[in-house]
């Protein structure tokens, strides 16, 4: 089964603390919510849903609650790009694919893993 979808504030929260782990409320409400304008108890109420549906985790260290993603980071944008192909682009990655083809922005390393994914999933398709 496969956890709730987030929101765009939701993942970018979950992202910073990703990049800040093991931080507190206070620590998040300063560095995420404040240059937003979110009150800390918008950002604790938005902690505490990412903790409920599984995104989050909390412990407490000397009597104060630390969170940390209760996976890895890239797995979190795995999920994210998923729930957008399949909502918005009715599982087709090929308006995806298009949009790619005319971003000029693409660097070299971009460019090569986007050749490695193919090439993985062009050897996966002959196994099968």
């Amino acid at each position: 089964m496969s956890k709730p979808t987030i929101g765009d504030q939701e993942l970018a929260l979950l992202q910073y603390i990703a990049e800040h782990s093991h931080a507190s409320v206070g620590e998040v409400a300063a560095g995420f919510g404040e240059p937003r304008g979110l009150a800390r108890s918008t950002v604790l109420t938005m902690m505490e849903r990412l903790r409920s549906k599984s995104y989050l985790r909390r412990r407490q260290v000397q009597g104060m609650y630390r969170y940390s993603p209760a996976t890895g980071p890239g797995e979190v944008m795995r999920s994210a790009v998923g729930q957008f192909v399949e909502k918005t682009l009715s599982g087709s990655v090929s308006p995806f694919v298009a949009w790619m083809s005319e971003r000029a922005e693409v660097s070299e390393s971009e460019l090569a893993e986007l050749e490695a994914l193919v090439a993985q999933l062009q050897s996966r398709r002959k196994e099968s």
